[in-house]
C-alpha cells in the first residue's frame, strides 16, 4: 500500500515559478553570506594546527553519508524520486544552523565553524560529483534489480550544477569572507541579526517554493516521513559514532553529529527547482518532498538533541 502511494509521486510534477525561483536563489545567498560572516580564516588555520576532528568531521560528511545513503537506500527500496531526492541531500554541504546548534549542545564551535567552511568551500566540486557518481549507481542497481521498467541515466549538466552551487554558494562566502576581514566592526554589529534571522528566512523560503505545489506536499509528506526520519538518523549517528571511532574528545563528536545530521537542504531545493539542471518536464516530486521536508526535520531533530546534550555534562 505504502509502495503503491509512493509510486504516484514519481508522476508528480511541479509548478516552476520564476519568481520564486529568484527569491529562493537570493534568500539561499543571505544564508550563506551570513554564515560567511562567522567564518574567520583562523578557521582553516586550526585545521592546519589540529587536522584530525576536522578531517575525521570532513570524511563524515562528505563521503561517508552519500555512501551510507545510497546503502540505505537499498535497503528501503523506495521510488526512484524518493530515492534520488535522499541521494542529493546527502550530497549537499551542512547546513546554515549546525554552528548555533553545536553551541547549544555544548559542542566544539571551532570545530563546527571549520567543518562548515571546508564543506561549504567544496560543495562547489563534491556535491555535484556525488550526487552524479551516487545517483548512477543507484539508477543502475535499480535497472538491474527490478521489472518496474528501465530508469534513464542521469542526464544532468555538471557543469551547469556546478556553475549554479558556484553562484550560491561560493560568492555569497566569498564576500562574506571579504567584508568579515575588511570591517570587523560592522560585522560583528550585523552578524547576530542576519543569523537569527536565516532561520526564519530558510522556512519563509520553503514556503515560498512550496506555495505553488502545496497541495503535493500536504498529500504526499507522510509517506516520505519516514525516510527522512532513518536518513537523518542516520547522518547523525554517522558523525558521533566516526567521530568516537577515532577516539575524539565527546565534545567533538557531539559536534560531527551535529555537522553530519545537518544539511544545506535549502541548496537542493534550489538545484531541484533549477530547469537547467532538473527540466520542468521531468517529474520530480519525490526529490522536491524529500528535500524540503528535509529542512523542517533536521531543525526539529536538532533541536531537539541539542536540549538534551545541553543537559548532559561532557565526558573527558
Amino acid at each position: 500500500m505504502l509502495n503503491n502511494s509512493l509510486e504516484v509521486l514519481d508522476h508528480v510534477r511541479l509548478n516552476f515559478s520564476p519568481s520564486g525561483l529568484i527569491f529562493l536563489n537570493v534568500a539561499l545567498s543571505f544564508i550563506m553570506f551570513g554564515v560567511a560572516l562567522d567564518i574567520k580564516v583562523e578557521n582553516f588555520e586550526e585545521i592546519i594546527r589540529k587536522p584530525k576532528a576536522a578531517i575525521v568531521g570532513y570524511i563524515s560528511q562528505t563521503f561517508l553519508l552519500p555512501a551510507f545513503t545510497f546503502l540505505l537506500v537499498l535497503l528501503l527500496n523506495p521510488t526512484p524520486t524518493v530515492a534520488l531526492g535522499m541521494i542529493l541531500v546527502a550530497a549537499c554541504p551542512g547546513g546554515n544552523i549546525s554552528n548555533f546548534i553545536s553551541s547549544m549542545a555544548k559542542g566544539n564551535v571551532a570545530l563546527a565553524v571549520s567543518l562548515t567552511a571546508t564543506s561549504t568551500s567544496t560543495a562547489i566540486f563534491f556535491t555535484p560529483f556525488n550526487f552524479a557518481f551516487w545517483g548512477n549507481l543507484y539508477i543502475n542497481f535499480y535497472n538491474a534489480h527490478s521489472a518496474a521498467g528501465l530508469l534513464r541515466p542521469l542526464e544532468i549538466d555538471k557543469y551547469q550544477m556546478f556553475q549554479t552551487v558556484f553562484i550560491l554558494l561560493g560568492i555569497p562566502v566569498m564576500i562574506g569572507l571579504l567584508i568579515a576581514k575588511k570591517f570587523p566592526k560592522l560585522t560583528e554589529k550585523i552578524k547576530s541579526p542576519i543569523n537569527k534571522g536565516s532561520l526564519l528566512f530558510f522556512v519563509v523560503m520553503v514556503v515560498v517554493m512550496l506555495s505553488a505545489n502545496f497541495k503535493q506536499f500536504t498529500s504526499f509528506v507522510h509517506l516520505v516521513f519516514i525516510f527522512v526520519l532513518l536518513q537523518n538518523g542516520l547522518a547523525m549517528a554517522t558523525g558521533y559514532f566516526f567521530g568516537k571511532l577515532n577516539r575524539l574528545p565527546q565534545r567533538d563528536q557531539r559536534t560531527l553529529a551535529i555537522e553530519t545530521g545537518i544539511h544545506n537542504s535549502g541548496l537542493a531545493l534550489a538545484l531541484i527547482f533549477n530547469p537547467k539542471i532538473f527540466p520542468p518536464e521531468m517529474e520530480l516530486g519525490g526529490m522536491a518532498i524529500i528535500a524540503a521536508w528535509w529542512g523542517i526535520w533536521h531543525i526539529i531533530s536538532g533541536l531537539t538533541i541539542a536540549y538534551v546534550w545541553s543537559r548532559k555534562p561532557i565526558i573527558a
